[in-house]
């Protein structure tokens, strides 16, 4: 695995304030009904995408995840802005704001959504990494779902056929504790997630999801492993959300204790925390990339907001393929 130094770390705080701000902002502008439809943040989860990066191919390896996944395609390379444009159902956005909120997708930086279908993505992961395997291209997988999403049928089919054929994925479960309401002891007979992989004899365990070090430690060994020929692994990240499941959660299913606790293991805090005791950087200096992030984000706002509408003939475009032929309605009788 490649080091993590002083600037893996102040490279870590930036980008998961950025992050964290940047769906801040949204959430402000939700409210104000200028992004529609629903909205699902990442909120106190940013540690599994910041110890992801750390040991993934930026050239080659692919991430696929549920509706969750606002950050993650910046993480990814996509530039934020188009990525807010998009919320906005701005032409300038990643699906010239077709996608909403639900489905950002990029195939150039091979993040490949952003799905609304829980589970959907699961058999994709599997897909895209039967692929890579076909054409030996050396690519890696990260396949992300929720907590809920594991009790779907289609996550069992896929980690079958994976582990059948070795395919180069990793299976990463952001068990934040809650599908939608429901807690997960109330889902299944065992609260251990990560126990499913057993069933297959795939590589699994549970992992901290709030401490990007962890997260990078365990994802370097999945990583290698698939990368290597030797198939899939299934991790478990325990982490959390501070927000609601969307912005129309009312949140009645927990106490404010609850979240309370959970935020003083915020990665944020434990990232500038680890920043400050090792005198990585000074508390000014902190302050300097506390601003930077402000002024991108309001960047990225300001981009979303003076970027215009798509034309309404692009959603038939989307929909619709135009024939070389006149169309004549078929007469019922």
């Amino acid at each position: 695995m490649k080091e993590i130094t002083k600037e893996t770390y102040l490279k870590w705080y930036e980008d998961m304030l950025f992050w964290r701000k940047f769906e801040d902002r949204l959430a402000a502008v939700y409210i104000q009904q200028k992004v529609r439809g629903f909205l699902h943040l990442y909120n106190g989860q940013e540690a599994v995408l910041a110890g992801a990066l750390h040991v993934i191919d930026h050239t080659k390896d692919r991430m696929i995840t549920a509706y969750r996944n606002h950050v993650m395609p910046i993480g990814m390379g996509v530039d934020p802005r188009r990525v807010m444009a998009e919320l906005y159902g701005k032409s300038t956005g990643t699906s010239m704001g077709l996608g909403g909120s639900m489905h950002i997708f990029s195939k150039e930086h091979r993040f490949h959504g952003g799905h609304g279908i829980v589970g959907g993505q699961i058999p994709l992961g599997a897909g895209m990494a039967f692929g890579d395997k076909y054409f030996n291209t050396g690519a890696v997988t990260l396949c992300y779902m929720g907590d809920g999403a594991v009790r779907q049928g289609s996550l069992h089919e896929t980690l079958n056929l994976a582990m059948l054929w070795k395919l180069p994925v990793v299976f990463i479960v952001e068990n934040n504790g809650y599908a939608m309401g429901t807690s997960v002891e109330r889902t299944a007979n065992h609260s251990h997630i990560w126990k499913l992989g057993l069933g297959y004899e795939m590589p699994c365990g549970p992992v901290d999801g709030m401490n990007p070090v962890k997260v990078a430690e365990a994802l370097h060994e999945a990583v290698s492993r698939a990368r290597s020929g030797d198939g899939p692994s299934f991790l478990e990240m325990k982490t959390y959300r501070y927000r609601g499941h969307s912005m129309s959660d009312a949140q009645k299913y927990r106490t404010k204790d609850e979240v309370n606790e959970y935020r003083k293991i915020d990665p944020i805090t434990q990232v500038k925390k680890v920043i400050l005791e090792n005198e990585f950087a000074s508390e000014q200096e902190i302050y300097t990339i506390d601003s930077n992030v402000k002024i991108l984000v309001s960047e990225c706002e300001k981009f979303a907001e003076e970027s215009p509408y798509p034309e309404k003939s692009v959603m038939y475009d989307a929909v619709y393929e135009q024939e070389d032929y006149d169309f004549i309605p078929h007469k019922l009788n």
